[in-house]
């Protein structure tokens, strides 16, 4: 097979990710208009409405008093009748309801199962980066500085690659699917639940905090790319696995205290390497529409600054009549969208 198909479907598929994930949530909201597939101009069409008569329809949430269970389709974590207030102020991290846990079997305490797979996971990466250093190494006839060289520029692309994906991954899971979805339901619910009770993280393990990304970022993907791919691309991709399984701890970090973060978590924000506590703070802001990179934080100006996230959504609800949560918490972003207005207060 041709080894320059490596590693890109990978990229594709985070990009795709909330396309899939939008189709799994099968609200009867979003289905209510039929899609036609417009041949003018390659644009789509939502049955004859037009684009004033859907940015004047109610937004989901506002049809029902009911409380819903993060499993039901068109459950939103911080909507109003959701059946979780949102706690403000830090707290004792053990009180309720900083400390609640939104997610059915959900547990703070570390299990053996998820030390097992976090250790197996990174020995895996650990024997392909090695593998691939040493084919490198054969590559460059030897030249050790010269692999060591090409293996820090693939550490520092991959590290500003897995910020970007990391952001994408971020959007996809808060604004599309819940916690049925196939694969990824685990995910998007801890990651849609984190809203609720955002210092819960802080009381986390480090196995039980990374183990749930170690499934789309662990020893299957990686041997696929492996597979397909040389020794430059096995190594750039398992730095960026482990940059993406990381960023959950960077993130965990970014809640804690400067007393209460190891020193070298301290020292890894403040040369900007991993993400700062007040840049993530304001994506816990309703409607969580924004500031969605969480290895380094380097790219949130640029995507929020270009309207990144907005003009994918309104691709996505063109294409498939499905909102972000985003949306849902605030219509006037929702308008605004659908206006092709992608700009964002920052």
């Amino acid at each position: 097979m041709r080894r320059q198909f490596h590693g890109l479907v990978y990229i594709v598929a985070l990009v795709a990710l909330p396309v899939a994930l939008g189709y799994t949530s099968k609200s009867a909201y979003h289905w209510k208009s039929k899609i036609e597939r417009s041949h003018f101009s390659g644009f789509l069409t939502l049955g004859s409405a037009s684009v004033s008569d859907e940015i004047s329809q109610a937004p989901p949430g506002s049809e029902t008093s009911e409380s819903k269970s993060y499993l039901d389709d068109g459950f939103v974590f911080g909507l109003a009748n959701s059946g979780l207030d949102r706690p403000f102020g830090k707290q004792d991290h053990f009180s309720m309801p900083t400390a609640q846990l939104v997610v059915d079997g959900d547990t703070l305490e570390t299990q053996p199962w998820q030390v097992a797979l976090v250790l197996t996971t990174f020995l895996c990466h650990g024997a392909f980066a090695s593998n691939a250093f040493t084919e490198m190494l054969s590559v460059n006839h030897g030249n050790i500085q010269l692999t060591l060289i090409q293996s820090f520029a693939l550490l520092v692309t991959s590290w500003l690659v897995a910020d970007l994906g990391s952001g994408i991954l971020h959007w996809s899971v808060d604004n599309y699917g819940n916690g049925r979805t196939p694969v990824m339901g685990g995910v998007i619910a801890a990651f849609q639940g984190h809203h609720s009770a955002p210092w819960t993280i802080t009381k986390r393990g480090f196995c039980n905090n990374v183990y749930k990304l170690c499934i789309p970022f662990g020893f299957a993907p990686m041997a696929a790319i492996d597979l397909l791919s040389g020794p430059h691309a096995t190594m750039f991709f398992t730095f960026f696995c482990v940059m993406e399984i990381m960023s959950q701890e960077f993130h965990k970090w970014s809640h804690m205290t400067k007393s209460e973060c190891p020193q070298w978590g301290n020292q890894f924000q403040n040369l900007g390497l991993t993400i700062g506590r007040k840049p993530h703070a304001q994506h816990h802001l309703p409607p969580y529409d924004g500031n969605y990179c969480i290895v380094s934080g380097v790219w949130n100006s640029i995507l929020d600054k270009s309207g990144f996230f907005r003009r994918l959504e309104h691709v996505i609800y063109q294409f498939n009549g499905v909102e972000s949560n985003a949306w849902k918490l605030d219509p006037q972003l929702r308008s605004k969208t659908l206006l092709g207005d992608y700009s964002q207060d920052l």
